[in-house]
């Protein structure tokens, strides 16, 4: 069926993507049949050539490319009021008092739960590709099947992968390696589902360990957590001699596909390395500011040469609030009421160039003749000037919290009117409300302390 996205202003795509730069189409609609975009331009000329196709009105709206949210962790939905029952005075206490109980805690049902609540609010907020990092410690086989069967229903595109970590034993962390060394397999056909390897960080992870999963390590990408805090750095030097991205290099899973979340804390050369090798570092800045863990420069990271990207971590799933947030808090720790404009505009092209690496999609992320039909409709009508030039101030000031009325992803249309389509909210959220004090009771029965290797006296 032919669809036209009409009445609105049309993004083509963000800034870096295309090497036109985006077209702004003030009086534009786009139009699409099955999961392809087939048109795009002015309203009136496009209504002369597709007369009979199905219209959706954006109501003056901005219709631009859906988002891509390269970071994320779905498993942390449920933790939404929970509290810890503990202090938290380090980032490493900030894991053994809150994550690593979560995570320990989750089962079967939860799990699946916390996957569709989160895939339920990337619809909520226009993200139509999400990577997502898991952990169920309890729950580790099939977890990857069940989380990919909500993004199937839900109707998105997703890369997912198990956290791989030895804090809880080899054991768990062979068990780890399958789960995804198996969901790699099983979706290597797949157009819209991907399997990643997945690690914890370095600190957490045996040399043994990365040994295994480099064994099997055949370029499908590798989505890490590195040097979030320092303890990161410090504690992989007093472990193995050597920081996160230097392992990651002498293992052979350092490449254009390694995803690298955080990349605050690392030593001179580390961002050089990083550069040459293609790998992105994925800036989480809501996540950072919350933990106390410090800020990525991304001017100063970018100008040596590293692709630096845009997630949120499992703190939400708006990525244009991650945006907004990434320029204000660059501004608030520079002091520079000028700057934030040299890289910061980037960072969500930079989301869609990678995240075309793992789809195989080159028109990913535009709104181009061709294209998957990936496409949003945000709030907040063209009342000032909109250009290829203001583009990213008019993101981030002007529609960075507008609602999103309308997702469609690969043509399907999972949001209308800004009610979901493929997720029954009222059901969701009782099973949310059955399932959570249960899931906390469990929390707060297992230990904290369950440590890092590289620490005395904490190692397992």
């Amino acid at each position: 069926m032919t669809r036209m996205v009409r009445n609105g202003t049309v993004v083509t795509s963000m800034p870096g993507v295309s090497p036109g730069g985006p077209v702004i189409i003030s009086r534009g609609a786009v139009v699409f049949d099955g999961e392809r975009i087939v048109a795009i331009g002015e309203e009136s000329d496009l209504k002369g050539m597709h007369g009979g196709a199905e219209e959706i009105d954006a109501r003056g709206g901005i219709i631009m490319p859906g988002l891509v949210n390269l970071h994320h962790h779905f498993y942390s939905a449920l933790a939404r009021g929970l509290n810890p029952g503990a202090p938290m005075n380090s980032f490493s206490d900030v894991l053994d008092t809150l994550w690593w109980r979560l995570d320990r805690a989750l089962d079967k049902e939860t799990v699946e739960i916390s996957a569709h609540l989160s895939l339920l609010d990337c619809i909520r907020w226009g993200c139509t590709t999400v990577f997502d990092h898991h952990a169920s410690p309890s729950f580790i086989d099939g977890s990857l099947d069940l989380i990919g069967s909500a993004v199937a229903e839900v109707g998105l595109s997703a890369a997912l992968c198990y956290e791989v970590t030895d804090r809880n034993g080899v054991e768990e962390a062979a068990r780890g390696i399958a789960e995804n060394r198996r969901f790699i397999e099983a979706c290597r056909q797949q157009p819209r589902l991907k399997g990643l390897v997945g690690l914890h960080a370095s600190f957490t992870v045996s040399d043994q360990t990365m040994s295994n999963v480099a064994a099997t390590y055949s370029g499908e990408g590798c989505h890490i957590h590195v040097a979030e805090d320092p303890v990161d750095v410090s504690a992989s030097l007093v472990a193995f001699g050597k920081g996160p991205v230097e392992r990651l290099h002498d293992f052979g899973i350092l490449d254009e596909k390694s995803l690298l979340a955080h990349g605050i804390h690392l030593p001179d050369g580390a961002y050089e390395r990083i550069a040459e090798s293609g790998a992105s570092i994925i800036h989480n800045p809501e996540s950072n500011a919350n933990n106390g863990v410090g800020r990525l420069d991304v001017p100063e990271v970018a100008a040596r040469g590293v692709q630096v990207c845009l997630g949120t971590d499992g703190m939400s799933s708006s990525v244009l609030k991650a945006l907004r947030f990434a320029y204000l808090m660059h501004r608030a720790s520079t002091g520079d009421a000028n700057s934030g404009f040299e890289h910061l505009p980037n960072l969500l092209g930079n989301n869609v160039l990678v995240a075309r690496r793992f789809f195989e999609e080159p028109l990913l992320g535009e709104l181009v003749e061709d294209a998957p039909a990936d496409l949003i409709v945000l709030d907040g009508s063209e009342i000032t000037p909109l250009d290829e030039q203001n583009l990213f101030a008019y993101l981030a000031y002007g529609v960075s919290e507008a609602r999103v009325s309308h997702t469609i992803a690969r043509g399907k249309t999972v949001l209308e009117n800004y009610q979901p389509t493929t997720v029954d909210v009222e059901a969701l959220s009782a099973r949310a409300r059955t399932a959570s004090p249960d899931l906390w009771r469990r929390f707060h029965e297992l230990d904290t302390g369950t440590g890092f290797l590289g620490s005395p006296g904490k190692s397992k």
